[in-house]
């Protein structure tokens, strides 16, 4: 039986490409890795982790009208050396965590930001 070998990228769709594509490199720390236009017309550019394969593709497409994001949809999780450095970074920017940081039982230290649009964004520290 065939499977899939492996996660390759996951897509979310904006409002605005550059005011999101900018957000993910300045506040996460994400690369962009390409960028193109598909046959349709999307405008698409994929980043990614420093740490990881996988890519997140940021699509923009104004015909399917303006981006609602349901709160508690969906979210991105990413790994964070120090989360009281993250913190102090995403301040600097104006960006506050919109939940957290909580220490969970295994120890594990989460919180959220929220990415233009209202995607959630989750940052995990985890224990040493």
């Amino acid at each position: 039986m065939p499977v899939v070998t492996r996660l390759n990228h996951t897509r979310l769709r904006v409002d605005d490409l550059e005011r999101t594509v900018e957000f993910y490199k300045t506040i996460l720390g994400l690369e962009e890795v390409r960028r193109h236009t598909s046959p349709r017309g999307s405008q698409l550019a994929f980043l990614k982790a420093p740490n990881s394969e996988e890519l997140i593709e940021i699509t923009y497409f104004p015909d399917s009208g303006p981006v609602q994001v349901q709160e508690d949809l969906i979210h991105l999780a990413f790994e964070v050396d120090s989360m009281e450095e993250f913190g102090e970074h995403i301040k600097s920017h104006g960006v506050e965590f919109s939940d957290g940081p909580t220490k969970s039982g295994s120890g594990t230290t989460f919180a959220f930001i929220d990415a233009p649009e209202g995607y959630e964004i989750e940052l995990l520290e985890l224990e040493k």
